[in-house]
Order: C-alpha cells, then structure tokens, then sequence
C-alpha cells in the first residue's frame, strides 16, 4: 500500500481552486460579490476571449487596507466571519475566504486598490498564488482586480474550456442574475470591448429587469408581493398567456442570493395550475427575504443551492402569493348599468331598455325631413297614406326619402332622362280602390305622316338589299370505333377489424376492436409518434418556409450561444438562423411543419434538449422529439374523421405504441374488465 504523505501547499491549491473556479463565469460570481460585499453602488466588469484572456472587476467600495493585501489571498481568509455562530446567521454573499486564493493560484492577478480616508493606494502582483511585494500607487477609491490567463499552469482544466461565445454567454447570464438581485447597484458588462449590460442602479426591480432581460419580457410580466409568516415574497411573474418554452426565465433569489431551488419552482408552476398552457412554463423575476438563521448556504461549493429550515412555509408563501396575484387580475369586473353607459354621438347607435323603446317609438319624430334636392319637373304621384298616420312614398318619391343619412354623405340626384316605369294592370289585378290617383295628362300623339310614292321622292340612290349569308354544308365525319381498354373490377377496400366509436375532450379517440376491446387513444402522443419516425427516417432536409418577416427570438444568453454553437445541426433541421446581438436569434426561415408563432418556443426547447444531449447523435434525436411534438396534433383541437381514421389504423396495426418519450399512445380495456367496473363479472 502508498504510504499517506501530506499534499504540496501548490497542488492542495490547485485542488481547491477546482471546486471554487469552475470556468471564467466562477471567477466572476466571487468577485463580483465580494464588491457587493465591499459596499459598492457601482460595478464595472470587463473581459476578453470569453474571461480566458482578461477579466477586470472595478468597484466603488470600501477598498482594502494595503498592509491587508497579502493576507487577502490567503486560504481561509476572510472579514465576513469572527466565530463558529456566525455560520448559522450569514448574511453577506461570500464567507468562505477561499475565492481569491483559488483564483491567484490557477492565473495571474493584479489587485489595485485605495480606502477612502487613505491618500494613496496600493498594489499587489500574484502569479500562480505567490504573491509579490505591496507596492504604493494612485488609484481611485475601491478596489480592480484584473484576472489575466486562466488556467495557464493547469493544462487538465483548460482544455475542457468552452468556445469563447459560451464562456462570454455564461458570464453575460451571471451579470444578469446579479444586476437583478441588487437594483441598487449599477452593473456595467463589457464584452470585448463591446458594452453589452448597463443597468440604471435606480433601487426599482422594472427598471433592472428592462435593462437586464429586455424589453419584450418585461411587458409581460406583472407584479406581485406577498407574506406568509416570516417569509416575504415579491418580485414579477409572466402572465399565463406568455408562457415560456423551457424554464430557463426562471430567475430566484434568497435573501439577495441568486439560487437554484426546486421547491420554488414546483411552488410557482404550481400557482399556475390550471391558467396556463400544457407545455409551457412560467417566467418570473422572485425574491424570497426571510431571516438569516432559517436558511442553510453552505451546503454548495458554487452557493448556488440553498436548504431551508420550513420548507413547506417557503412553498405556501410563493403558491399563494402568486396564486393571488393570477386570480386577482382574471376576476370578472362588474358589468355598466344602462345608465352609466356614455354615447358620444347622440345622433347614432344608443342604448336602452326596453320601456324606453317603446315609449322613444311611439312619438313621432320630431327631427324634419331633408329637402328634397332640386331636379327637373316631372310627373309625380303623391305619397299614399298608410295607417298609422304615417306616410310611405310612391315609386315616383323615392328619391325623396325621409330615411337619415350621415352628414358626408350627399343625398343621390336623380338623372333628369330618367322617368319612372309605368305598372301595369294585368294579371295583378287593378290597384286597390284606397289608392286615389289622378290621371296623368298626356299630349296627343302627332299624326303619322304617310309615306310618299316612291317616284316622288328625293333622288337619293337606292341602296341594294343585303343577300342572305351562304353557310356551306360541313361533310359528316366518318364514324370511327373505339377501342374501349378492358373493364376492370376495383376490389371493394376491405372492412377494418375495428370501428370509431367516437372522440371525447377533444383528445382521445375511442375505439372498438373486432375482438369486443375497447381502446382509448391519444391522438397527440399518436401522432407525434408519426410524425418522429417520418422525421427520423428522412434523409434529405425537411421543406422550409420562408417567413416573409424575420422573427427576432429573445431567448437567454446561455441559450442563444448554445443555439450559435450549433447552427449547423439546426440547419439540417430546416432552420436558418443568424447571430442578432445580445442572446437574440435572427430566424429566417423554418420548417414546413412548424408554425411561426412557434418559432421561438422551439428555440428554447431546442437548447435544453442541446444542453441536456451528449453525443451528437443523442443531441439529434431530441430536436427530433421537439419537432415531432410541436408539428402534432394538439389535445383540444377539433380533429377531421379522416385523421382520426389514420391514427387508428396506424395504432391498430401495432406501428404506433409509444410516444418518442415513452408515454403509452393506448390503453386497452377487454369486455370483462369493463364488466368487472360495473360488478356484472
């Protein structure tokens, strides 16, 4: 057996710093908490080749006393604990003292700092955690640390390095969190020399989250706060029709901490039940406050996991904080009285009850008729009564009609050559006696003159008289016989061993089998099922669908690099997508199958199925699932009896048994376990 020996201090380092500095993004999480600790309001934060090259932290803190600056990089070295009974009431982000010892040993440090009653600075150089001499400098007050080839003399570690738009999208994530659990500090992030994040640092979450997670979510989220017990909760949630495809806008803190809890999630989609979309999960912005002794946040090397003393009083004050939130806004509001109903335009359509009709309808109109516009004399009939009192116009009167137009539009001239039709008495009878006209006095007709002879009259040249039209005779064409193909029989389709009973919620259809089964079919899960093994058995691209406007899909910094990194394997899958700044995806084109307005919900389970994926093929497979379902048949939706048919046929034959993500499509119910149901067995 080895002999036991104790570690190097070097190598006891390097093991240390594997557990506290995990990537560039670890790097920045310690010390730009360790600002806030300091006292910050502002904080600016700068890196390079995605942290690996340069990463500088600037801060308006405290600052650090200059004979302190050694021993800050020191294991175990801290200003943030006294005692052992300061573990059980932390209240800061950092404790452990073991950040920028891990940090100085697997890089190069430069720190640069200066109190405020101090006149001068000073600064520190460490190369692989051994540190330099404290040299004096002018710096303004707090505290730059600038983190310079990380990873430099640890090989093992650097070469499990993501590209550097992974790395610049985890530390842009990270910013965010950040920025968004202390709206009262301005965060400034600068990638590559780029300004990507720069927060207000105006104390309101709005205004953090406009900067932080862009314009369009944050339209739709509504606020919500609430207590139970000693637990506060506020913050914003997503309204139910804004669901998100993934839970990646899912952001938690405790007590200013960015965590990662199941149990809030579970209590906030809980909340939800029954308002929102199957498939979709709600977003949220949700800081959880309660006192320092009933939380446990040393239980992760990260911090990023926290373990409650009650959970369950943690889980009712988020359910029932946003539970409140969601009824409040979907209450009914109380229905306008006739009274309280306002009518712009009393001269238009207005509301009333029923007696007030009647009595409005009895009156005659007091408004007077519209002139009749000016025109031609011409033979009239006048209006006939009518019983009532009221008069209705002859045809000759129409034109002069009482019925109200609007203001703009001008009342219709008639042409002066136009003269009414005369009706005539025959087989309708003569016109009822009521009806009085007086005859209407005609001129004479002028006598007709009688031709002249035709040796009298005018030497003008007779024209001769057209000859009728020779038509030739069209020969008879020869009769001809056809060779009719031979009759054919066409086999009567065979009758199916099984009959469609029906469908009900719009979901599952139920079926009857020749064997006296009854089967309940998910038509969703069935034709998903279709629809993964069409796609997986495809070798050339599916169809595309140009979108005659791009959509800009907002998905999260980790989620669109992750989607950049793979635009290739998205390709093939139908999409063109292009890089549109800031985690937003520029989608020009998708399949023929996809909805557009599901564009960018597919995008969001497209880079969890990325992250959750390990080999390329297991990474395919599960866009496949996602395309698969969102191109399916949805529950609730009116289906044709021929899909229901289809679906069937292909469940019956055995084709179809299980969905791509192994939910049974049928159930089969045989004669006797039905009988059993109703004790006749």
């Amino acid at each position: 057996m080895p002999h036991i020996q104790q570690l190097p201090a070097h190598v006891a380092d390097l093991i240390a710093a594997g557990e506290v500095v995990e990537r560039p993004a670890s790097v920045v999480k310690e010390l730009v908490e360790n600002a806030i600790d300091a006292g910050a309001s502002a904080v600016v934060v700068e890196i390079r080749r995605g942290g690996m090259g340069l990463i500088r932290v600037t801060d308006n803190g405290c600052g650090i006393a200059p004979g302190e600056l050694p021993t800050a990089f020191l294991r175990h070295a801290t200003s943030k604990l006294r005692s052992a009974g300061d573990l059980g009431k932390i209240g800061t982000l950092g404790f452990r003292g073991e950040a920028l010892a891990a940090i100085s040993a697997v890089s190069r440090v430069e720190i640069l700092t200066r109190q405020k009653d101090s006149g001068s600075g000073a600064c520190l150089h460490l190369e692989g955690g051994v540190p330099g001499q404290v040299e004096e400098a002018g710096a303004p007050v707090g505290t730059t640390i600038a983190v310079r080839d990380l990873f430099y003399n640890t090989p093992a570690r650097l070469k499990f390095m993501k590209k550097d738009s992974a790395e610049t999208a985890a530390v842009a994530g990270l910013m965010q969190h950040l920025a968004l659990s202390h709206p009262d500090i301005s965060f400034k992030f600068i990638k590559d020399g780029v300004e990507s994040l720069h927060t207000p640092g105006d104390g309101k979450t709005e205004s953090a989250v406009y900067a932080a997670l862009g314009r369009d979510f944050a339209k739709s989220l509504v606020p919500v706060e609430g207590r139970g017990g000693e637990v506060a909760v506020s913050g914003f949630v997503t309204q139910p029709l804004m669901g998100r495809g993934s839970r990646s806008m899912q952001v938690f803190f405790v007590n200013g901490r960015f965590i990662k809890s199941q149990l809030l999630t579970a209590a906030l989609e809980e909340g939800y039940r029954n308002q929102i979309m199957k498939g979709k999960f709600p977003g949220c912005v949700l800081s959880v406050t309660l006192p320092v002794t009933e939380v446990d946040v040393n239980v992760h090397p990260a911090k990023t996991q926290v373990k409650f003393a009650r959970e369950r009083e943690v889980f009712d004050a988020v359910y029932h904080t946003v539970l409140d939130c969601l009824d409040a806004r979907t209450a009914p509001a109380a229905p306008k009285s006739v009274q309280q109903a306002v009518n712009p335009r009393k001269d238009f359509f207005q509301t009333m009850d029923a007696k007030t009709y009647r009595e409005q309808g009895a009156k005659p109109t007091e408004k007077p008729a519209p002139a009749a516009p000016a025109r031609p004399a011409a033979p009239s009939k006048p209006a006939r009564p009518v019983s009532g009192g009221l008069y209705t116009t002859s045809w000759d009167g129409e034109w002069r009609s009482t019925v109200q137009v609007a203001d703009s539009v001008p009342p219709p001239v008639r042409p002066a050559a136009f003269r009414p039709l005369e009706k005539p008495a025959g087989a309708f009878g003569k016109p009822p006696a009521s009806v009085t006209e007086k005859p209407v006095e005609r001129p004479a007709p002028a006598p007709e003159k009688k031709p002249e002879p035709r040796a009298q009259a005018s030497a003008e040249p007779e024209l001769p008289k057209p000859e009728p039209s020779f038509v030739p005779a069209i020969p008879p064409e020869p009769q001809t016989t056809l060779e009719l193909p031979e009759q054919q029989t066409i086999e009567e389709p065979k009758e199916a061993p099984w009959r469609i009973a029906g469908e009900v919620l719009h979901t599952y259809i139920i079926c009857e089998s020749g064997d006296g089964c009854v089967w309940l079919i998910d038509k969703h899960a069935a034709h998903e099922r279709i629809n993964f093994d069409r796609l997986k058995a495809n070798l050339e691209p599916p169809m595309r669908q140009t979108l005659l406007r791009p959509i800009a899909a907002e998905l999260t910094k980790e989620d669109g690099a992750l989607l950049l990194e793979n635009l290739s394997l998205l390709t093939q899958f139908g999409f063109a997508c292009e890089d549109f700044g800031d985690g937003a995806i520029l989608v020009r084109e998708v399949p023929a199958d996809i909805n557009a307005e599901d564009t960018a919900p597919t995008l969001e389970e497209f880079a969890e199925n990325l992250r959750a994926g390990r080999s390329l093929e297991e990474k395919r497979e599960n866009l496949l699932h996602t395309m698969a379902c969102k191109a399916a048949i949805k529950g609730g939706w009116t289906s044709d009896p021929a899909e229901l048919r289809v679906l069937v046929e292909k469940v019956q034959s055995g084709e179809v048994k299980y969905c791509p993500h192994g939910r049974p499509v049928a159930v089969k119910l045989t004669k006797y376990e039905l009988e059993k149901m109703f004790r006749r067995a």
